[in-house]
């Protein structure tokens, strides 16, 4: 299988940009366990207020969507939920290699 990549977008409620910067930093040191995620990275817009974005690489997608099953995940996702205004799919991908 391939390496999966994913660039997901997600938009806070007004002052609540902070707190799910936080809630996503915690889901990226959970992922340090995981030896089958290779980049969890957390990035803020300059030019959107209020706009998160989160790049990942995965060893394959199915070791994503294992990810998803996790106690400390799912527990990550329902704390974001309540405070997120919309979230996207910018992009899904296939790596092909540079610099991490």
């Amino acid at each position: 299988m391939s390496k999966y990549g994913l660039f997901g977008k997600f938009i806070a409620k007004d002052g609540e940009c902070d707190t799910l910067i936080s809630i996503l930093l915690e889901a990226a040191r959970s992922m340090e366990k995981l030896e089958n995620c290779e980049v969890y990275h957390v990035s803020v817009s300059t030019t959107e207020p209020n706009t998160v974005f989160v790049y990942e690489i995965w060893k394959d997608e199915n070791a994503h969507k294992a990810s998803l099953l996790f106690e400390e995940t799912k527990m990550l996702i329902q704390r974001a939920k309540p405070i997120i205004q919309g979230a996207e799919r910018i992009s899904t991908f296939i790596p092909k290699g540079g610099k991490l």
